[in-house]
């Protein structure tokens, strides 16, 4: 029987990503979901390659992801109806350049190989340890959440969906670009810039408007809703721009 299953929320209530996992065997797929809930991510899982290819290999129009808030994706090599080799060149040949870590019991050097020439970011044997993958799964992201650029005026940021470039004053956010007014612009840029970090409105006001600015820290709160709105997509509910009970704001 193929499944899909979207995780419980992890117990803080703070998501610092989504991953798929693609396991057929029941108890590594669990384990994997629960070391990886327990740090903050959201998790999906898949025990056959089919159901996976149904996530990942979706059609153009949302490029080539069926969830655009997918963050990484741990593959098993060796899965029922399709297996992870196919499964990650099929990935590839779409143009998709989602983070794959690779999971196998095959450990040899020309293993290891293959699975990386076909579009794997990293290959990890199993036996494994919790703490060695989630460890490998968060250095993914954080390459993953930063476009290198091909020149200094090509740096981009990244994250999740969202990608801001620089040097062009320009956002796109699921693969549409949208306006942002300068004022808007800064605070995402700031934000993307320290991802996680927690803001106030008095540091947010210092660091955008500057010292000299004299209006109502409410400026904050109704820039604040104008990003939401074009950013996220149910904005009574923010993934991005969250709001920090007592302290402020926080992106990511």
């Amino acid at each position: 029987m193929l499944t899909l299953e979207a995780s419980n929320p992890s117990p803080q209530g703070l998501t610092i990503g989504r991953v798929l996992i693609v396991e057929d065997e029941d108890v590594i797929r669990e384990t994997i979901a629960l070391a990886l809930r327990e740090e903050g991510y959201d998790v999906l899982v898949a025990s056959d390659g089919r159901s996976a290819m149904e996530i990942v290999c979706s059609p153009a129009e949302t490029n080539g992801l069926a969830d655009p808030g997918i963050d990484l994706v741990v593959l098993d090599l060796m899965l029922p109806y399709v297996n992870g080799l196919d499964l990650c060149r099929l990935i590839r040949n779409q143009g998709n350049r989602v983070p794959i870590l690779m999971l196998s019991a095959k450990g040899s050097e020309t293993d290891r190989v293959v699975g990386l020439e076909v579009g794997a970011d990293d290959y990890l044997t199993k036996p494994f340890g919790m703490r060695e993958l989630v460890a490998r799964c968060r250095a993914l992201l954080r390459r993953h959440r930063y476009v290198e650029p091909t020149s200094p005026e090509d740096r981009a940021l990244r994250y999740r969906d969202i990608t801001l470039f620089p040097q062009e004053c320009r956002v796109t956010v699921r693969g549409e670009e949208i306006n942002l007014s300068p004022k808007e612009f800064r605070i995402l840029e700031l934000f993307m810039t320290h991802q996680r970090r927690v803001w106030s409105r008095e540091q947010l006001i210092e660091r955008v408007w500057g010292p000299d600015f004299m209006g109502d820290s409410k400026t904050v709160d109704v820039h604040i809703r104008w990003l939401r709105e074009k950013l996220e997509l149910d904005p009574s509910r923010p993934e991005y721009l969250t709001t920090v009970r007592g302290f402020g704001y926080r992106f990511g």
